[in-house]
């Protein structure tokens, strides 16, 4: 006969069985691009401190160890160039192979590139959209066949109020993130049907090293763009470690859209995005009241009168 602790013994066991199974049932599995620092860094570490699994991109063999180490078992290491499609999209399957269905896809991996437009080199302006734009479109493409077999799933691109209301000095950068935009915007509507949801989250200023070690500036210097992309230039080598956003709050605001039963298209993250992303509306209203009239007088004029009738 079983002694009295004993069977309370049992039950307590059984108890955290099911507690463990509850909780698996509910975590989460990510799919996050770069992170090794940063968001990505950011968003992983708390995936996984609440239990979820979480598969990351990396690019060197001691990134990966250092992820994986961080929860063994949850945290699997992808690595995966975000210039190399055929890359990425074995590093989507091996996620889904070692974790299991991705659910909310966070699509972080990218740089900043400063200089004038027309300091850029040719190479210089494509690795940019191939690492920005190219990398987040590939990683979308191959996640979304498991998505939209199981009819659902949540994707979350990183983009910038670089991507909504640009500053001079970084054309390519907003660039990208305008593509990011556009792309997700449009994928939002073609997907909405499918039960999958689309976020685009566009930080300011965060307190990482993306205008630190991480930014890259056009090889080609114009000295004629000394009072506007140069003093951008030196503006984010004061900047650097001053910027007003935290990583961390960061990262808890897009598990905040991930765990959303109705997630916003737009999450303008930071008091200077906020900012900035007001300038830009007010700016883009005064224009199209400046010009209606002109707007209003393009349409062939039989379509015209019966639209105002």
């Amino acid at each position: 006969m079983s002694r009295p602790a004993e069977k309370r013994s049992a039950r307590n066991q059984s108890c955290q069985r099911k507690d463990v199974a509850v909780a698996n049932e509910t975590a989460k599995t990510w799919l996050i691009t770069g992170v090794s620092r940063g968001i990505g860094a950011e968003v992983a570490a708390r995936a996984l401190a609440r239990g979820d699994r979480v598969a990351g991109t990396v690019r060197t063999p001691e990134q990966a160890a250092a992820f994986e180490r961080m929860a063994p078992g949850r945290a699997s290491a992808l690595l995966a160039d975000m210039t190399d499609g055929a890359a990425i999209v074995r590093a989507v399957g091996k996620a889904e192979d070692e974790l299991g269905q991705i659910d909310v896809l966070v699509n972080n991996a990218g740089y900043g590139l400063v200089g004038a437009l027309e300091e850029y080199s040719e190479g210089e302006l494509r690795r940019q959209m191939e690492v920005n734009f190219f990398g987040a479109v590939a990683t979308m493409r191959a996640a979304l066949p498991g998505m939209r077999a199981r009819g659902k799933g949540r994707i979350v691109n990183v983009s910038s109020i670089a991507g909504l209301a640009p500053y001079g000095g970084f054309s390519l950068y907003a660039a990208s993130k305008y593509a990011v935009e556009g792309a997700s915007l449009s994928l939002a509507q073609e997907v909405a049907p499918l039960g999958i949801r689309v976020t685009l989250v566009e930080p300011g200023a965060i307190r990482t090293d993306w205008a630190g070690a991480s930014m890259v500036h056009a090889e080609r210097v114009i000295e004629d763009y000394a009072h506007t992309t140069g003093e951008v230039r030196a503006f984010f080598e004061d900047y650097f470690g001053k910027q007003p956003g935290d990583p961390a709050k960061v990262a808890g605001a897009i598990l905040a859209v991930a765990d959303a039963g109705n997630p916003p298209r737009h999450l303008v993250l930071g008091s200077d995005a906020w900012a900035r992303i007001h300038e830009e509306i007010e700016a883009l209203r005064r224009d199209l009241e400046a010009w209606r009239e002109t707007t209003l007088s393009t349409d062939i004029e039989a379509l015209s009168a019966a639209s105002t009738a």
